[in-house]
């Protein structure tokens, strides 16, 4: 299996990867297939059914939004998010769709029927279950298909279930890893760094350095825009649970400034040696704001957790000497690493391992990247990944009401000071320790496994029944 860094760090739209972006590209698929197979003519009518914790904590998660935009054609990093109401609306309101894109046959398709939350049903291979179904005008189905979003924006249909795949296994990486003790032997032979490796291995798949810089640099720019419009932004977060917005107050309390391509470096003095861990709390709040609203975000590796490199990254930018964008791509490359290996040995999906998949991984991956980037040795860079996982073992996901907003939003800012506080840690050591990262990979996904379903994402247990919702 290979897995490029373009697949963990994938511009999207909230709230979340597995429960909007996962069901969007789903039904985009299927209708996409209906059409390449010239069976769109015979389709008059559509339906979605979601199971597991799709079908639990899909309508908190925007899952019933995510399928009218993908059978509609939309793509996650294409559709306009601020006309998406208005989009949403339409289909609501007239009961009709165009099948895969303005230009597609309408098709009769009532959100409030035809997307069949199955609370009590689960599919097979995986909690997030869906399964899409194409009928005549005489109601004969025409064509069905099951997929399953299996975290991160990742989706696999029934035939690769279990195996997520994202690219055939017949990529050849010039050097191939499935373990971090492997990374750290590659990088001990070669000399290189983990960040030089990843660069190497993005030529499989047809990328020049120069393209992986500039594509990078992108995925950056986004990050940027989304924290700026995140600050910039008052009001109240959508859902029912009336959460105030709180990083444009945070902004201004610390003495922000914004420009066009985000904000700026803090630069008045404050006596309080915690004022950086203000800025980090701000940044990860900013974006986790923004992906509960439905915004543009970069899915780092999922949206539940997209806050916390790119609030690492702006620390690293703001607090750091000589930081600048070679030090970006290089951090995002390292970070990537880690990333697939919790992809490729566990998981990153929050309905099948618990939020330890989702913000562990990412607090992880930023600590990795920001370690290498302030000059750590690969063995210093797996000792700060190790760190950020071991003390988030456990943690389990448990929106209120289904929404990514509490505890989710605040998770991600205490992850992303946890990051730092373990880089700092490995960077004080030699890259000797007790505990290697494999070790801790395997233990959280055996935690997961271990781990009640009502822990996974699903609002049947934790905070999300302990809160009285008012």
């Amino acid at each position: 299996m290979a897995i490029s860094t373009f697949d963990l760090f994938k511009i999207g739209i909230g709230p979340s990867s597995s429960h909007t972006v996962g069901p969007m590209k789903a039904a985009r698929t299927f209708a996409s297939g209906l059409i390449d197979r010239d069976l769109s003519s015979r389709v008059t009518h559509v339906r979605a059914e979601l199971y597991g914790s799709l079908a639990l904590t899909g309508k908190g998660h925007g899952s019933d939004t995510a399928v009218i935009l993908g059978l509609s054609g939309h793509t996650p990093e294409g559709v306009d998010v601020d006309s998406v109401p208005s989009l949403v609306e339409e289909v609501r309101s007239s009961r009709t769709l165009r099948l895969g894109g303005p230009d597609g046959p309408s098709v009769s398709f009532d959100p409030a029927v035809d997307v069949d939350f199955r609370r009590k049903e689960s599919l097979p291979d995986h909690p997030n279950g869906m399964r899409f179904v194409a009928l005549d005008a005489s109601g004969v189905e025409v064509a069905a298909k099951v997929y399953y979003s299996v975290g991160g924006g990742f989706v696999v249909d029934e035939r690769a279930a279990g195996a997520d795949r994202i690219k055939p296994d017949d990529t050849v990486l010039p050097y191939p890893f499935s373990s971090a003790e492997e990374l750290l032997g590659l990088c001990e032979r070669t000399g290189m760094s983990i960040s030089a490796l990843m660069l190497a291995n993005e030529g499989a798949f047809g990328r020049t350095p120069e393209q992986v810089r500039a594509e990078l640099l992108e995925i950056w720019s986004v990050m940027r825009l989304c924290v700026r419009r995140g600050v910039m932004t008052e009001g109240t977060l959508p859902g029912g649970l009336r959460v105030p917005r709180r990083a444009h107050r945070l902004y201004r309390q610390l003495g922000g400034n914004c420009d066009e391509r985000g904000l700026s470096a803090p630069t008045r003095v404050d006596p309080d040696p915690m004022h950086g861990s203000d800025w980090i709390t701000l940044y990860a709040l900013a974006v986790n704001e923004e992906n509960a609203a439905g915004g543009r975000v970069v899915t780092a590796p999922t949206n539940g957790a997209a806050g916390i490199v790119p609030a690492v990254l702006h620390y690293y930018l703001h607090f750091s000497p000589g930081a600048g964008d070679e030090g970006v791509v290089r951090f995002m490359l390292t970070a990537a690493a880690i990333g697939i290996l919790f992809k490729q040995n566990a998981s990153i999906s929050g309905a099948e391992v618990g939020c330890q998949g989702e913000v562990g991984s990412a607090s992880s991956m930023a600590a990795a990247g920001l370690a290498e980037v302030l000059g750590g040795t690969p063995a210093q860079v797996e000792n700060a990944a190790e760190i950020a996982m071991e003390h988030n073992l456990g943690l389990t996901c448990d929106p209120i009401g289904g929404l990514v907003q509490v505890p989710c939003i605040e998770r991600n800012a205490l992850a992303s000071v946890k990051a730092i506080s373990a880089t700092r840690i490995a960077l004080r050591g030699d890259g000797s320790h007790f505990v290697s990262l494999d070790k801790v990979i395997k233990t959280m996904r055996d935690t997961g496994r271990d781990m009640h379903d009502k822990y996974k994402e699903t609002s049947r247990g934790g905070l999300a029944v302990n809160v009285i919702e008012c």
